[in-house]
């Protein structure tokens, strides 16, 4: 770990903030703009379809200017953002609500890249415990984003209104932090250069494939229930203290194994990692349905955050085996599309669901996209085991 590493690591962490305040609060918020209930979880949505439509963006604007200037442009969005969600609480307008969030998500698309450029930071051997360890930063957000939200809720009259304009001081700081990493400088593309391969070939690729899927599908379960558990324990009547409580220790599993994550996958091996992911979330599930008090939301809520570390640290690893140094910028931009992708569907499902059939039925869906990536993993191990055969 170098001090670009550790710089990136914080700036992970304050990326992270931002983003649990925003699915501890923005469901609440808009429950209470919302002109129907089932639209509650729209602004938690607009957040990841606007991350799903700026990726390309993104990708254009870091194959053109570099990672630090797309970075600071991602943060001067964030600012920008976080001063128009407070407008919309004090206004009281929920579609504008809804258009911060998606305006938010050019911040959201930047941030994911920055796991990706842990590994350019870091020498070719270290590259899979950079990864972790920068993702392991995200624990400055497990400790300050609820806490954030919990302390800034009644600030200046109306609820969550001081925790927005708290988000906008996150991002200066952010940007602060930002301005200190230096990257290295990419070589001049001659005219004409290859840009490596279509990315359609990229695509398909079984590693390209199941990489994806482990990194959608992951963020996917875990957005599923992490958006609607807020909302779960209001209707249960438990103050938002205890959802704030509950937010933190589930971001503290996502984050806190990527001490050793990257350990585990140089040791045992990258499918091995993501399937003990997939075991995770099916028992966080489980926990999750057998009852509705603080524990068993609290201790399902935190392995379903284990279960990410381990699926979303691998599929990193994974997706970069899958392509070339001047294929980067497309081809991380196609993985994180899918992932925005995947969370705006259950974004808008997560509401939609816990307000119409309860926190029950939800969790059960969840066991189709947790059995999927179970199969998706078992599929590559089985071709790379038939290739290890013809190669001996």
């Amino acid at each position: 770990m170098n001090k670009n590493l550790w710089l990136l690591a914080a700036a992970q962490g304050l990326f992270l903030t931002n983003n649990v305040v925003f699915i501890a609060i923005n469901g609440l918020v808009g429950l209470s703009l919302a002109p129907l209930g089932w639209m509650a979880t729209l602004p938690v949505m607009g957040y990841v379809v606007g991350g799903a439509l700026s990726t390309g963006l993104v990708a254009r604007s870091q194959a053109r200017w570099g990672r630090k200037v797309s970075f600071q442009l991602g943060l001067a969005v964030a600012l920008a953002s976080a001063l128009l969600c407070a407008a919309a609480v004090q206004l009281g307008d929920f579609w504008l609500l809804v258009l911060a969030t998606v305006v938010a998500g050019y911040y959201s698309a930047n941030g994911q890249l920055y796991r990706f450029a842990a590994g350019e930071l870091a020498t070719a051997s270290f590259r899979e415990k950079a990864v972790s360890l920068v993702l392991a930063g995200g624990l400055i957000g497990a400790i300050i984003g609820p806490n954030l939200a919990n302390h800034t809720r009644d600030w200046l009259g109306k609820p969550f209104l001081g925790a927005y304009l708290a988000l906008a001081l996150v991002a200066l700081v952010s940007m602060a932090v930002m301005a200190g990493i230096r990257f290295p400088k990419e070589p001049p593309k001659a005219a004409g250069a290859s840009s490596g391969r279509p990315l359609g070939e990229i695509m398909r690729q079984p590693v390209f494939i199941v990489a994806t899927v482990g990194a959608a599908l992951g963020y996917g379960v875990m957005n599923l229930l992490m958006a609607a558990t807020p909302l779960a324990m209001q209707v249960c009547g438990m103050p938002f203290s205890d959802a704030a409580l509950v937010l933190e220790w589930h971001v503290i599993g996502m984050f806190a194994p990527g001490f050793f994550t990257g350990h585990l996958i140089k040791r045992f091996g990258v499918l091995q990692v993501m399937g003990v992911g997939v075991l995770l979330n099916a028992l966080c599930i489980g926990i999750a349905l057998s009852g509705q008090e603080l524990h068993q939301f609290l201790v399902a809520l935190f392995l379903l955050g284990v279960g990410w570390n381990f699926l979303f640290t691998g599929s990193t690893t994974l997706a970069m085996q899958a392509y070339r140094p001047e294929e980067k910028d497309k081809a991380q931009a196609a993985i994180n599309f899918w992932v925005f992708a995947t969370m705006a569907v259950t974004s808008f499902a997560s509401g939609a669901l816990v307000t119409t059939q309860g926190w029950a039925l939800l969790n059960l869906g969840s066991l189709v996209p947790v059995g999927l990536t179970g199969l998706a993993l078992l599929w590559l191990a089985a071709k790379r085991r038939a290739q290890a055969q013809e190669a001996a």
